[in-house]
Order: C-alpha cells, then structure tokens, then sequence
C-alpha cells in the first residue's frame, strides 16, 4: 500500500516557487509530509507547512490539485495558494529529527523563492518530475491569478 504524503505549492505573482532546503542533503522540497491516520490530505497538508515553513495557510482559498503518483511507494496530494511575495527568511522549520551522531536538526534549514525555471536544479528527480511534467507551474500561476481576480 502506497504511502500519502500532503503538500502546499506556495507561489507568488512573480513566477517563483517557494522551497525549503532539505538539512543534510542537496536537494530542495515543497513543504510536505506523511498524513497521519484519518487526517484529512488538506490538514495534512496546512499542519506541514506550519511544521516546516512556519506558514499558516489555514482560512486561505487553497486550490486542490488532487493526488498524483510521486515514488513507487508514494503518492503526493497537492494543493497550491498564491500569496504575496514575503521574506523567505522570516521562514522557520518547527519539526526536527535526530542525525545519525544524535544531534536534533531541523527538518528543513533554509527557505527561498525558485524561479520556475530553476526548479529543476533545486529539486530531486521525483519532485522535478511533479513540478515541471506532470504540472505546468506557470499554467498553474494563471489559474490562481484568474481565481483571485474579482469578476468584472
């Protein structure tokens, strides 16, 4: 059985990605993770980004995204929300674990806006894939942008 894991697409008006580097490894993510037992994939998903991004988008109209196949035991439900550009260094990862010589870190240790088009260096394989094959972030930033438009 595969694995749920919920996250937020944070994007704002200037064509970036809001992505948190992963402590210990190359790679940039989305803030993301494991629902647990009955959580609903939108709790999961608000409760992660507050864990690893310091970001409370409860009360915001998210767009569901629905879920995707992401690994071969994984599978990813998305929802996205376009916010004003802020400082991504007021970001803080409140979630930890402990390394392999027993120190607690956390989960994610620096935060920045991605340009679309430098999402492919930032992020692994699997995450690249979902962000730049099987979505198109730039369609994706229109479809906000017209959701957010009062109508005329």
């Amino acid at each position: 059985m595969k694995t749920l894991s919920c996250g937020i697409l944070v994007l704002n008006p200037h064509g970036e990605l809001l992505l948190c580097h992963v402590t210990g490894a190359w790679h940039w993510d989305i803030p993301k993770g494991t629902a647990e037992p009955g959580e609903p994939p939108l709790d999961a998903a608000l409760r992660e980004t507050r864990e690893e991004c310091g970001q409370d988008f409860s009360g915001r109209a998210l767009l569901d995204l629905g879920r995707r196949p992401y690994r071969p035991r994984k599978d990813l439900h998305l929802f996205a929300v376009l916010v004003d550009r802020f400082d991504a260094a007021r970001c803080r990862c409140e979630s930890h674990y402990t390394d392999a010589w027993g120190r607690e870190r956390p989960e994610m240790d620096g935060f920045e806006w991605t340009p679309f088009g430098r999402v492919h260096r930032r992020c692994a394989r699997h995450m690249t894939e979902v962000l730049t094959q099987s979505l198109s972030l730039p369609a994706l930033l229109r479809q906000l942008q017209a959701v957010a438009l009062p109508p005329s």
